[in-house]
Protein backbone atom coordinates (compact mmCIF):
# COMPACT_ATOMS: atom_id res chain seq x y z
CA UNK A 1 0.00 0.00 0.00
CA UNK A 2 3.17 2.40 0.86
CA UNK A 3 4.38 1.32 -2.52
CA UNK A 4 1.09 2.72 -4.10
CA UNK A 5 0.62 5.79 -2.22
CA UNK A 6 4.33 6.57 -3.65
CA UNK A 7 3.75 5.99 -7.14
CA UNK A 8 0.41 8.42 -7.00
CA UNK A 9 2.30 11.02 -5.50
CA UNK A 10 4.79 10.79 -7.81
CA UNK A 11 1.98 11.30 -10.71
CA UNK A 12 0.69 13.99 -8.81
CA UNK A 13 1.77 17.62 -10.80
CA UNK A 14 3.04 20.71 -9.36
CA UNK A 15 2.52 24.59 -10.45
CA UNK A 16 5.47 26.95 -11.38
CA UNK A 17 4.56 28.24 -7.95
CA UNK A 18 5.05 25.09 -5.63
CA UNK A 19 7.77 26.13 -3.93
CA UNK A 20 6.19 29.69 -3.08
CA UNK A 21 3.29 27.89 -1.58
CA UNK A 22 5.46 26.17 1.02
CA UNK A 23 7.88 28.49 1.35
CA UNK A 24 5.08 30.22 3.11
CA UNK A 25 3.42 27.57 4.56
CA UNK A 26 0.57 26.87 2.72
CA UNK A 27 -1.70 23.11 3.84
CA UNK A 28 -1.20 21.00 0.31
CA UNK A 29 -3.19 18.42 -1.28
CA UNK A 30 -3.85 16.99 -4.26
CA UNK A 31 -6.61 18.17 -6.79
CA UNK A 32 -6.91 17.81 -10.26
CA UNK A 33 -3.70 15.51 -10.30
CA UNK A 34 -1.53 18.40 -9.15
CA UNK A 35 -0.71 19.63 -5.74
CA UNK A 36 -2.26 22.53 -4.70
CA UNK A 37 -2.70 25.15 -1.69
CA UNK A 38 -6.00 24.34 -0.15
CA UNK A 39 -5.47 27.25 2.60
CA UNK A 40 -2.60 29.78 3.92
CA UNK A 41 -3.63 31.15 7.36
CA UNK A 42 -7.63 30.06 7.24
CA UNK A 43 -10.37 30.19 5.07
CA UNK A 44 -12.50 32.43 6.13
CA UNK A 45 -9.78 34.93 6.91
CA UNK A 46 -8.77 34.23 3.27
CA UNK A 47 -12.29 34.23 1.67
CA UNK A 48 -12.80 37.58 4.14
CA UNK A 49 -10.22 39.09 2.16
CA UNK A 50 -11.30 38.81 -0.87
CA UNK A 51 -15.04 39.91 -0.36
CA UNK A 52 -13.25 43.10 1.69
CA UNK A 53 -9.88 43.91 -0.13
CA UNK A 54 -7.87 41.65 -2.54
CA UNK A 55 -6.76 37.61 -2.78
CA UNK A 56 -4.34 36.38 -4.53
CA UNK A 57 -5.01 32.73 -6.34
CA UNK A 58 -2.39 30.22 -8.11
CA UNK A 59 -4.37 28.91 -10.81
CA UNK A 60 -1.55 27.56 -12.91
CA UNK A 61 -3.16 24.02 -13.07
CA UNK A 62 -6.13 25.21 -15.31
CA UNK A 63 -5.55 24.06 -18.77
CA UNK A 64 -5.09 26.18 -21.61
CA UNK A 65 -6.14 25.46 -25.52
CA UNK A 66 -5.48 27.26 -28.63
CA UNK A 67 -7.26 26.79 -32.22
CA UNK A 68 -5.76 28.79 -34.68
CA UNK A 69 -6.80 28.78 -38.51
CA UNK A 70 -9.55 30.07 -41.39
CA UNK A 71 -12.02 27.31 -39.58
CA UNK A 72 -11.10 28.41 -35.85
CA UNK A 73 -14.37 29.65 -35.55
CA UNK A 74 -16.59 27.18 -37.14
CA UNK A 75 -14.80 24.48 -34.58
CA UNK A 76 -15.17 26.36 -31.66
CA UNK A 77 -18.91 26.78 -32.78
CA UNK A 78 -19.25 23.01 -33.39
CA UNK A 79 -17.63 22.36 -29.89
CA UNK A 80 -19.00 24.97 -27.86
CA UNK A 81 -22.58 25.16 -26.61
CA UNK A 82 -22.62 29.18 -26.68
CA UNK A 83 -22.24 31.25 -30.19
CA UNK A 84 -18.95 32.91 -31.14
CA UNK A 85 -19.50 34.04 -34.33
CA UNK A 86 -19.34 37.82 -34.60
CA UNK A 87 -17.29 37.99 -31.80
CA UNK A 88 -15.80 40.91 -31.64
CA UNK A 89 -11.73 40.72 -30.98
CA UNK A 90 -10.86 40.82 -26.56
CA UNK A 91 -14.05 39.67 -25.71
CA UNK A 92 -15.00 36.12 -23.52
CA UNK A 93 -17.62 33.84 -23.60
CA UNK A 94 -17.88 31.39 -20.99
CA UNK A 95 -20.03 28.02 -21.98
CA UNK A 96 -19.88 23.89 -22.15
CA UNK A 97 -18.83 21.24 -24.71
CA UNK A 98 -21.32 18.66 -24.71
CA UNK A 99 -21.67 14.99 -25.35
CA UNK A 100 -24.00 14.37 -28.09
CA UNK A 101 -26.51 13.19 -25.08
CA UNK A 102 -26.26 16.58 -23.84
CA UNK A 103 -24.13 15.25 -20.81
CA UNK A 104 -21.00 17.86 -19.80
CA UNK A 105 -17.44 17.16 -21.40
CA UNK A 106 -16.10 20.39 -19.35
CA UNK A 107 -17.52 23.96 -18.64
CA UNK A 108 -14.96 26.60 -20.43
CA UNK A 109 -14.24 30.18 -20.95
CA UNK A 110 -13.54 31.23 -24.76
CA UNK A 111 -11.54 34.37 -25.47
CA UNK A 112 -10.93 35.59 -28.77
CA UNK A 113 -7.27 36.71 -29.25
CA UNK A 114 -7.70 37.09 -33.46
CA UNK A 115 -9.85 37.45 -35.93
CA UNK A 116 -9.26 33.42 -36.48
CA UNK A 117 -7.19 32.78 -33.23
CA UNK A 118 -9.36 31.55 -30.07
CA UNK A 119 -7.72 30.63 -26.13
CA UNK A 120 -9.86 28.13 -24.69
CA UNK A 121 -9.21 27.77 -20.57
CA UNK A 122 -10.53 24.18 -19.26
CA UNK A 123 -10.87 22.64 -16.47
CA UNK A 124 -7.58 21.06 -14.40
CA UNK A 125 -9.24 17.85 -14.21
CA UNK A 126 -10.56 17.33 -17.19
CA UNK A 127 -7.30 18.66 -19.54
CA UNK A 128 -6.55 14.84 -20.93
CA UNK A 129 -10.52 13.92 -21.16
CA UNK A 130 -10.97 17.60 -23.08
CA UNK A 131 -7.96 17.10 -25.24
CA UNK A 132 -8.60 14.04 -26.86
CA UNK A 133 -12.29 15.15 -27.22
CA UNK A 134 -11.28 18.37 -28.96
CA UNK A 135 -8.72 16.40 -31.45
CA UNK A 136 -11.65 13.50 -32.26
CA UNK A 137 -14.13 16.61 -33.12
CA UNK A 138 -11.24 18.74 -35.10
CA UNK A 139 -10.14 16.03 -37.48
CA UNK A 140 -12.46 17.83 -40.05
CA UNK A 141 -11.55 21.19 -39.55
CA UNK A 142 -8.37 23.70 -41.12
CA UNK A 143 -7.33 24.56 -37.70
CA UNK A 144 -3.99 24.30 -36.04
CA UNK A 145 -5.23 22.85 -32.69
CA UNK A 146 -2.50 22.82 -29.75
CA UNK A 147 -2.82 22.10 -26.03
CA UNK A 148 -1.10 24.57 -24.15
CA UNK A 149 -1.54 23.90 -20.74
CA UNK A 150 2.21 22.98 -19.52
CA UNK A 151 3.30 26.49 -21.21
CA UNK A 152 1.42 28.56 -18.86
CA UNK A 153 1.07 29.75 -15.12
CA UNK A 154 -1.98 31.41 -14.44
CA UNK A 155 -2.65 33.77 -11.30
CA UNK A 156 -5.95 35.02 -10.11
CA UNK A 157 -5.91 38.58 -8.33
CA UNK A 158 -9.38 39.06 -7.18
CA UNK A 159 -11.20 41.53 -4.92
CA UNK A 160 -12.79 45.12 -4.89
CA UNK A 161 -8.96 46.28 -4.79
CA UNK A 162 -7.48 44.51 -7.54
CA UNK A 163 -7.67 46.95 -10.29
CA UNK A 164 -5.40 49.86 -8.23
CA UNK A 165 -2.97 46.75 -7.19
CA UNK A 166 -2.36 45.10 -10.88
CA UNK A 167 -1.97 48.65 -12.24
CA UNK A 168 0.41 49.77 -9.33
CA UNK A 169 2.13 46.88 -8.25
CA UNK A 170 2.42 44.75 -11.58
CA UNK A 171 2.69 48.22 -14.12
CA UNK A 172 -0.16 46.39 -15.65
CA UNK A 173 -2.87 48.64 -17.39
CA UNK A 174 -6.33 47.04 -16.96
CA UNK A 175 -9.07 49.65 -16.27
CA UNK A 176 -10.33 49.97 -19.04
CA UNK A 177 -10.80 46.67 -19.64
CA UNK A 178 -14.58 45.59 -18.78
CA UNK A 179 -16.63 42.49 -17.39
CA UNK A 180 -15.55 39.32 -19.99
CA UNK A 181 -12.90 41.22 -21.85
CA UNK A 182 -9.23 40.61 -22.51
CA UNK A 183 -5.92 42.16 -23.90
CA UNK A 184 -2.56 41.21 -25.02
CA UNK A 185 0.10 43.47 -23.18
CA UNK A 186 3.85 43.72 -23.42
CA UNK A 187 4.80 44.26 -20.03
CA UNK A 188 7.84 45.80 -18.07
CA UNK A 189 10.11 43.11 -17.51
CA UNK A 190 10.44 40.65 -15.23
CA UNK A 191 12.89 40.65 -11.95
CA UNK A 192 15.36 38.67 -14.56
CA UNK A 193 14.82 40.79 -17.41
CA UNK A 194 12.67 38.22 -19.16
CA UNK A 195 9.57 40.76 -20.46
CA UNK A 196 7.60 38.33 -22.78
CA UNK A 197 3.72 39.25 -24.18
CA UNK A 198 1.35 38.34 -21.63
CA UNK A 199 -2.84 37.83 -21.60
CA UNK A 200 -4.82 39.76 -19.18
CA UNK A 201 -8.88 39.07 -18.44
CA UNK A 202 -11.16 40.28 -15.86
CA UNK A 203 -13.54 37.46 -15.40
CA UNK A 204 -13.04 35.91 -11.86
CA UNK A 205 -14.84 32.91 -9.96
CA UNK A 206 -15.61 34.60 -7.29
CA UNK A 207 -18.46 37.44 -7.50
CA UNK A 208 -15.72 39.78 -6.93
CA UNK A 209 -13.89 42.00 -9.60
CA UNK A 210 -10.76 40.36 -10.49
CA UNK A 211 -8.02 39.46 -13.35
CA UNK A 212 -6.60 37.23 -14.52
CA UNK A 213 -2.78 37.15 -16.04
CA UNK A 214 -1.84 33.92 -18.02
CA UNK A 215 2.12 33.70 -19.04
CA UNK A 216 5.22 32.12 -18.83
CA UNK A 217 6.10 30.60 -15.49
CA UNK A 218 8.92 32.72 -14.89
CA UNK A 219 6.70 35.88 -15.19
CA UNK A 220 3.97 34.39 -12.99
CA UNK A 221 6.88 33.62 -10.09
CA UNK A 222 7.94 36.98 -10.33
CA UNK A 223 4.35 38.68 -10.37
CA UNK A 224 3.59 36.61 -7.02
CA UNK A 225 6.67 37.46 -5.51
CA UNK A 226 5.74 41.37 -5.66
CA UNK A 227 1.60 40.68 -4.69
CA UNK A 228 3.13 39.17 -1.71
CA UNK A 229 5.75 41.88 -1.13
CA UNK A 230 2.97 44.30 -1.09
CA UNK A 231 0.90 42.50 1.31
CA UNK A 232 -1.63 40.97 -1.00
CA UNK A 233 -3.36 37.94 0.72
CA UNK A 234 -2.83 34.65 -0.80
CA UNK A 235 -5.55 32.65 -0.86
CA UNK A 236 -5.90 28.70 -1.30
CA UNK A 237 -8.90 26.38 -3.04
CA UNK A 238 -10.24 26.40 0.24
CA UNK A 239 -12.10 29.93 0.19
CA UNK A 240 -12.12 29.84 -3.55
CA UNK A 241 -14.36 27.07 -3.68
CA UNK A 242 -16.46 28.94 -0.56
CA UNK A 243 -16.54 32.28 -2.72
CA UNK A 244 -17.53 30.57 -6.18
CA UNK A 245 -20.46 28.94 -4.14
CA UNK A 246 -21.96 31.87 -2.63
CA UNK A 247 -22.53 33.47 -5.66
CA UNK A 248 -23.82 30.17 -7.09
CA UNK A 249 -21.33 29.73 -9.79
CA UNK A 250 -21.25 25.45 -11.13
CA UNK A 251 -17.97 23.26 -10.17
CA UNK A 252 -17.57 20.86 -12.87
CA UNK A 253 -17.81 17.76 -11.07
CA UNK A 254 -20.31 18.71 -8.46
CA UNK A 255 -22.74 21.17 -10.53
CA UNK A 256 -21.88 19.73 -13.55
CA UNK A 257 -20.86 16.27 -15.03
CA UNK A 258 -21.02 13.79 -17.95
CA UNK A 259 -24.67 13.18 -15.85
CA UNK A 260 -25.40 16.91 -15.41
CA UNK A 261 -26.20 18.90 -18.37
CA UNK A 262 -26.68 22.83 -18.79
CA UNK A 263 -29.95 22.50 -18.90
CA UNK A 264 -30.13 20.33 -15.53
CA UNK A 265 -27.98 22.92 -14.32
CA UNK A 266 -29.96 26.19 -14.82
CA UNK A 267 -27.56 27.39 -17.50
CA UNK A 268 -29.33 26.89 -20.63
CA UNK A 269 -28.75 30.92 -20.97
CA UNK A 270 -25.00 30.17 -22.18
CA UNK A 271 -26.98 27.18 -25.06
CA UNK A 272 -27.54 29.25 -28.06
CA UNK A 273 -29.93 26.86 -29.98
CA UNK A 274 -30.50 29.20 -32.58
CA UNK A 275 -26.97 28.05 -34.02
CA UNK A 276 -27.79 25.70 -36.74
CA UNK A 277 -25.48 22.51 -35.24
CA UNK A 278 -23.36 21.95 -32.39
CA UNK A 279 -22.26 18.55 -30.65
CA UNK A 280 -25.47 18.11 -28.32
CA UNK A 281 -27.62 20.40 -29.61
CA UNK A 282 -30.13 17.65 -30.01
CA UNK A 283 -30.30 16.61 -26.92
CA UNK A 284 -30.24 19.30 -25.12
CA UNK A 285 -33.02 21.29 -26.96
CA UNK A 286 -35.39 17.92 -25.95
CA UNK A 287 -34.17 18.56 -22.86
CA UNK A 288 -35.68 22.08 -22.90
CA UNK A 289 -38.82 21.40 -24.52
CA UNK A 290 -39.90 18.10 -22.94
CA UNK A 291 -38.31 19.22 -19.87
CA UNK A 292 -35.55 17.39 -17.52
CA UNK A 293 -36.10 14.47 -14.87
CA UNK A 294 -33.71 16.69 -12.19
CA UNK A 295 -32.61 20.18 -11.64
CA UNK A 296 -29.92 22.07 -9.69
CA UNK A 297 -31.74 24.21 -6.92
CA UNK A 298 -30.36 26.13 -3.48
CA UNK A 299 -31.70 25.21 -0.54
CA UNK A 300 -31.54 26.86 2.72
CA UNK A 301 -30.99 25.11 6.13
CA UNK A 302 -33.37 25.88 9.02
CA UNK A 303 -30.55 25.15 11.34
CA UNK A 304 -26.60 25.62 11.28
CA UNK A 305 -26.03 21.73 10.11
CA UNK A 306 -23.99 21.54 7.32
CA UNK A 307 -25.08 19.55 3.76
CA UNK A 308 -21.97 18.24 2.41
CA UNK A 309 -21.89 16.85 -1.02
CA UNK A 310 -23.43 13.54 -1.79
CA UNK A 311 -25.45 14.08 1.13
CA UNK A 312 -29.64 12.91 0.47
CA UNK A 313 -32.58 15.35 0.03
CA UNK A 314 -35.91 13.95 0.99
CA UNK A 315 -39.42 15.48 1.00
CA UNK A 316 -41.51 16.01 3.93
CA UNK A 317 -42.41 12.30 3.39
CA UNK A 318 -38.82 11.15 4.17
CA UNK A 319 -38.82 10.03 0.30
CA UNK A 320 -35.10 10.48 -1.48
CA UNK A 321 -35.87 12.85 -4.03
CA UNK A 322 -32.69 14.54 -4.99
CA UNK A 323 -28.58 14.65 -3.77
CA UNK A 324 -26.76 17.69 -2.32
CA UNK A 325 -23.85 18.74 -4.49
CA UNK A 326 -21.82 21.86 -2.27
CA UNK A 327 -23.05 22.71 0.46
CA UNK A 328 -21.45 25.35 3.43
CA UNK A 329 -22.45 27.77 6.48
CA UNK A 330 -21.90 30.81 4.43
CA UNK A 331 -19.04 32.83 4.96
CA UNK A 332 -20.51 35.85 4.13
CA UNK A 333 -24.58 35.43 4.95
CA UNK A 334 -23.78 33.27 8.08
CA UNK A 335 -26.46 30.67 6.96
CA UNK A 336 -26.27 27.02 6.34
CA UNK A 337 -27.12 26.39 2.36
CA UNK A 338 -26.20 23.87 -0.62
CA UNK A 339 -26.92 23.14 -4.04
CA UNK A 340 -28.84 20.28 -5.02
CA UNK A 341 -29.81 18.10 -7.48
CA UNK A 342 -33.69 17.35 -7.01
CA UNK A 343 -36.34 15.99 -9.24
CA UNK A 344 -38.09 18.30 -11.02
CA UNK A 345 -41.54 18.47 -8.72
CA UNK A 346 -39.54 19.56 -5.89
CA UNK A 347 -37.42 22.27 -7.67
CA UNK A 348 -39.76 25.27 -7.38
CA UNK A 349 -38.90 27.82 -4.92
CA UNK A 350 -40.47 27.86 -1.40
CA UNK A 351 -40.65 23.62 -1.67
CA UNK A 352 -40.06 22.22 1.52
CA UNK A 353 -37.30 19.33 1.72
CA UNK A 354 -35.24 17.51 4.35
CA UNK A 355 -31.05 17.12 3.90
CA UNK A 356 -29.97 13.54 6.01
CA UNK A 357 -27.06 14.66 7.49
CA UNK A 358 -25.62 11.92 9.16
CA UNK A 359 -28.52 9.58 11.33
CA UNK A 360 -30.56 13.20 11.57
CA UNK A 361 -32.84 15.19 8.91
CA UNK A 362 -32.65 18.83 9.11
CA UNK A 363 -35.86 20.70 7.17
CA UNK A 364 -35.09 23.00 4.35
CA UNK A 365 -36.60 25.77 1.70
CA UNK A 366 -35.69 25.69 -1.64
CA UNK A 367 -34.45 29.22 -2.73
CA UNK A 368 -31.91 30.74 -5.46
CA UNK A 369 -28.74 29.62 -5.83
CA UNK A 370 -27.13 32.61 -5.78
CA UNK A 371 -26.87 33.07 -2.10
CA UNK A 372 -24.79 36.29 -2.09
CA UNK A 373 -24.88 39.22 -4.63
CA UNK A 374 -22.21 39.79 -7.45
CA UNK A 375 -20.17 42.60 -7.51
CA UNK A 376 -18.61 42.31 -10.89
CA UNK A 377 -17.67 45.82 -12.34
CA UNK A 378 -19.47 45.99 -15.73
Amino acid sequence: MAIKQELEKQKEKRTCLYENHVAEGAFMAPFAGFVMPIQYKNIQLEHLAVRNKCGLFDVSHMGEVTVRGKEAERYVNHIFTNDVTGMDVGKILYGMMCYDDGGTVDDLLVYKIGEQDFFLVINAANIEKDWAWMQEHGSDYDIDLQNLSDAYGQIAIQGPESEHIVETVLGLPCAELTFYTCKTVTPPACSDGQGAELLISRTGYTGEDGFEIYASPDYIRDCWNRLIAADVQPCGLGCRDTLRFEVGLPLYGDELSEQISPVMAGLTMFVKFDKPEFVGREALLRQKTEGVSRRLVGIELHDKAIARHGYTVLNMDGEPVGEVTTGYHTISTDKSVCMALVDTAYAALGTDVQIQIRKKTFPGTVVKKQFYNKSYKK
